[in-house]
């Protein structure tokens, strides 16, 4: 599964064991710019780790991890951080907005992290309030939100500094069936609009129909799956 030498993130031989017990054995992996790749398995298989580790949150036991021809993984802690702040973004099912910020507050964060000055922060979030339907909810707090316009808020927060890359880990899993296939049409066309390569974990057959490819993770193995 490593056949692409222009791909936009590559993965070589990389392995993780957690307790002794391996969740990912010599995975290696090529995902080219603006693919959506589904992830599927079962609890514990080893999804959330593969993205973990895709996105530079974890660093995997052996391996190579590339964004760009750079090696992820031969990062400084701190230099891994300003990557991710600058290059990705990233969607979870329990939404992680922080509950002291408004929902106008949550979406300009990461621009704000990454120095974009006032005039193009208020910018950037008003389009994105617009195009999520959420303009009525900018000055609310997240409790004050459905899961749906939460998870809304979340895509926004994720897309705003426009990333090369968005991880999201079962981004609809928290929500109804209407709700979630409003809010994965929303994530899939907001990535694609913006070229923006998607990698999504999933339990969700609705949710890996969308997928440009599906895949899955047997015994610490990376397939691919038929549709």
């Amino acid at each position: 599964m490593a056949d692409n030498s222009s791909a936009q993130i590559e993965l070589r031989g990389v392995s993780k064991t957690y307790a002794e017990h391996p969740v990912l054995s010599e995975v290696s992996l090529d995902i080219a710019s603006g693919e959506f790749i589904a992830i599927m398995g079962r609890s514990g298989s080893g999804k959330s780790t593969l993205l973990k580790i895709v996105g530079g949150l974890e660093s995997p036991d052996r391996g190579q991890v590339k964004h760009g021809g750079m090696q992820l993984d031969r990062l400084s802690e701190r230099a891994r951080a300003h990557f991710r702040r600058a290059s990705l973004g990233f969607v979870f099912q329990f939404f992680n907005l922080i509950p002291t910020l408004t929902v106008d507050e949550n979406i300009t964060l990461p621009l704000a992290l990454n120095g974009y000055g006032a005039q193009e922060c208020k910018a950037r979030t008003a389009a994105l309030l617009a195009e999520l339907d959420l303009v009525d909810c900018a000055a609310r707090f997240p409790e004050q939100l459905s899961g749906g316009e939460q998870q809304r808020v979340a895509i926004a927060r994720a897309l705003v500094h426009a990333p090369q890359l968005v991880v999201a880990d079962e981004p609809t899993g928290n929500l109804d069936l209407e709700t979630a296939t409003r809010v994965l049409t929303i994530l899939e066309q907001g990535c694609r609009e913006r070229g923006t390569t998607l990698v999504v974990a999933t339990h969700s057959r609705e949710v890996a129909a969308h997928a440009d490819r599906l895949l899955g993770i047997e015994h610490a193995q990376l397939v691919e799956l038929a549709r």
